[in-house]
């Protein structure tokens, strides 16, 4: 009896398509964004509506209808890609240039932070294959620099990255949520390999 329970919960979380745990790990790394933000501007002493320059720091095609579920996930990749590089500058800049050597709440948020990332990322890659898409180049490091001349401009181009990830990963859980192509192919895919792998029994 505890064998049978064991299969049907295992077969339960398999049926759990890519797509449905994509979208939550970014809902999740939304909330922790926002704890972060919030830890940084208190440490910061910055003023909630900082004004920073608008423009992205992320460089990939525009919104379009015209986009299919291989573009669309592309664009999302390529994104959290480029974010992720951006969130790695910023922490070795912090450290060397800022850090204090302390690891309290803010410290243990950004990790935390930056470790959903890549958990997402990960995962947008998966679902990315999923539907045969296209792979992504590395991100131009050197472009992703920051002008970060005085302490000031460092501490607001950190600032930004951090709004940055927020944006990108709202606009990934906004994306999974108007793509359920991506959710039926997966869900197919997943069948498949488990009816496959009982075959083989």
């Amino acid at each position: 009896m505890a064998d049978r329970k064991t299969r049907r919960m295992t077969g339960s979380d398999l049926s759990k398509t890519t797509a449905t745990r994509t979208a939550a790990i970014a809902e999740q790394l939304h909330h922790e964004c926002s704890i972060l933000l919030e830890l940084y501007t208190k440490k910061e002493t910055f003023s909630s509506d900082i004004t920073v320059s608008d423009g992205r720091l992320v460089s990939v095609p525009p919104p379009s209808s015209q986009l299919d579920t291989k573009d669309n996930l592309w664009r999302l990749h390529s994104a959290l890609l480029q974010c992720r590089s951006l969130l790695d500058s910023a922490i070795a800049k912090e450290e060397v240039e800022l850090g204090t050597g302390r690891k309290g709440e803010y410290e243990t948020q950004r990790k935390m932070v930056k470790d959903r990332l890549s958990l997402l990322l990960i995962n947008v890659g998966e679902l990315l294959k999923a539907v045969d898409g296209p792979g992504v180049l590395m991100p131009n490091l050197d472009r992703l620099e920051g002008d970060d001349s005085t302490v000031f401009e460092l501490k607001v181009w950190v600032y930004r990255i951090f709004k940055e990830v927020e944006h990108w990963t709202k606009t990934t859980i906004t994306t999974l949520n108007t793509l359920p192509s991506v959710i039926t192919k997966e869900r197919v895919r997943t069948t498949r390999i488990r009816s496959m792998r009982s075959a083989r029994k």
